[in-house]
């Protein structure tokens, strides 16, 4: 199963931007039900940190905060199996397409989410989501309906629901999971959620 087709099924990524001991965490999201982490590049040591979880065969990674096409080629060497950013370059996306690695380009406006879908992404990171809320995924989803939205930035255990329900494909959680007992919630509000 690609990394894209299990964004959709487990329909949660677990972000971890600059966590202490990557590896203990990434071992206690699993056991929470999470199966797909995105670490980010502006950690010290984020490119050795996604070939270690890659080695582990168990979790789909993908590699965070990817802004220029050389962090593209790097992400790709050390594995990722796809690549997400904050926003919208062109130079980042196409530079994926050229590797054969769904990017996630983040956007936040109609205009921003039309012209990442447009350049060939493999779903558009809504970014804020919190900024919004729920309400402003089902309004952009009125006419953008054909567009897999990926709404990270503000989502918990308590809103993760209602993003999905709102028609989000999936949502991203980061600071929330430090808690484990939060990870094993937003798992159940996700399952939970309608397909």
């Amino acid at each position: 199963m690609s990394a894209i087709e299990r964004i959709r099924a487990e329909r949660a990524v677990a972000i971890l931007r600059r966590v202490a001991e990557v590896d203990r965490r990434i071992e206690a999201l699993v056991e929470a039900g999470i199966g797909v982490v995105e670490i980010t590049l502006d950690a010290p040591d984020g490119l050795a940190a996604i070939e270690r979880a890659r080695g582990r065969g168990d979790v789909a990674v993908l590699a965070g905060t990817v802004r220029r096409p050389e962090q593209v080629d790097a992400s790709a060497s050390a594995g990722a199996e796809a690549i997400v950013s904050p926003g919208f370059s062109p130079a980042v996306v196409e530079r994926a397409r050229e590797l054969g690695l769904p990017a996630i380009p983040g956007a936040l406006t109609p205009t921003e989410i039309e012209a990442a879908w447009a350049a060939g992404a493999a779903l558009v990171k809504l970014f804020p989501g919190g900024l919004g809320g729920p309400r402003y995924v089902r309004n952009v989803l009125a006419p953008l309906a054909d567009v897999p939205l990926l709404v990270t930035g503000g989502v918990d255990a308590s809103n993760a629901r209602a993003f999905l329900d709102a028609g989000a494909v999936a949502v991203g959680v980061g600071s929330a999971l430090n808690d484990p007992d939060e990870a094993r919630r937003v798992v159940a509000a996700v399952r939970s959620a309608g397909v």
